[in-house]
């Protein structure tokens, strides 16, 4: 790396300014009290313009939740300069243009204005801290992307991008949305507990002992006679199926009363056991009188009861 010729300026301007250096391999500086979070390191050098070299005793980021953070800053022992890597920002995915009185840091996906720095006594410098957090021009895109996957309760990538090209949330930056690495909080929420072992014997001893049951729809094209809805049945010891279709929900019980009456007298059994979920169409007052009624006994999977007692 190389000095820039900052030496004439103040001390105060010098504490409190970043000067972008074309000649500098990383972001650095001498100033600890300016990390929100460093990791010691014991070795490694930079070497100045005139063949000296300073220690790195550490690394990290610079800023906090107020000011624009940035990432990967060494400090160098005895280094009295704070000093931005172009090449690094370039490596971070920004364009710097230089004009004769100030420079610009641009976002080159959406060539939004991030940083301006101004030029002083023939060098260019930025003051951090009067950004706010609002844009984080030194955080990785990939950092970016994936804190407002969790401040939006971790919706999936292309909602959220959909909610970006429609600007419909506010403050939501212009970058690219993309589901580039495995969320541990979403993978854990969507684990399962292992399937239970198949059995190699049948538990119940003739068709219609326990019948399970399940709804599901609306499906977006309705049948060419109206239907939306289907109402699953499948016996246990046989494993046969029935389809019913249904128009609406509340349709359930009457169509369920139907097949009753039809399979019972075409088979010779009585149904003795009816599973299903707690869904409403199937826990009302309805099928609470036909299962008093006639001794049919209800039962519920046992995921959704400990979901439920859970």
């Amino acid at each position: 790396m190389c000095f820039m010729a900052i030496d004439d300026l103040d001390e105060g301007s010098k504490k409190d300014k970043w000067f972008l250096d074309s000649g500098c391999s990383r972001h650095m500086t001498g100033d600890e009290s300016k990390f929100a979070f460093l990791t010691k390191r014991n070795g490694g050098y930079v070497t100045f313009r005139d063949n000296a070299k300073g220690r790195i005793i550490g690394q990290g980021n610079i800023g906090n939740d107020t000011s624009s953070l940035i990432k990967s800053v060494l400090l160098v022992d005895g280094l009295n300069h704070n000093l931005l890597s172009i090449s690094q920002l370039c490596d971070k995915g920004f364009k710097v243009i230089f004009e004769a009185s100030h420079c610009i840091i641009k976002d080159i996906q959406n060539t939004k204005t991030i940083f301006m720095g101004h030029r002083c006594d023939n060098v260019y410098a930025i003051n951090i801290s009067k950004y706010d957090g609002h844009d984080r021009c030194f955080s990785s895109m990939h950092d970016q992307s994936w804190l407002w996957h969790r401040r939006l309760g971790h919706a999936n990538m292309d909602l959220i991008s959909q909610l970006n090209k429609d600007e419909l949330v506010k403050g939501l930056p212009k970058i690219n949305f993309q589901k580039d690495k495995v969320c541990e909080a979403c993978q854990m929420g969507k684990q399962i507990k292992n399937s239970f072992k198949n059995k190699n014997f049948i538990s119940k001893t003739r068709p219609l002992e326990l019948l399970h049951m399940d709804l599901s729809g609306p499906s977006r094209t309705p049948s060419l006679g109206g239907k939306s809805y289907a109402l699953v049945i499948v016996d246990d010891f046989s494993r046969y199926t029935w389809v019913l279709f249904l128009s609406q929900k509340n349709e359930a019980f009457y169509e369920f009363s139907k097949f009753c009456n039809k399979v019972q007298n075409e088979k010779g059994f009585t149904i003795t056991c009816i599973r299903s979920d707690h869904g409403r169409e199937f826990e009302n007052i309805d099928f609470e009188d036909y299962s008093n009624e006639y001794g049919v006994n209800k039962k519920f999977r046992l995921l959704e009861l400990l979901n439920k007692m859970g």
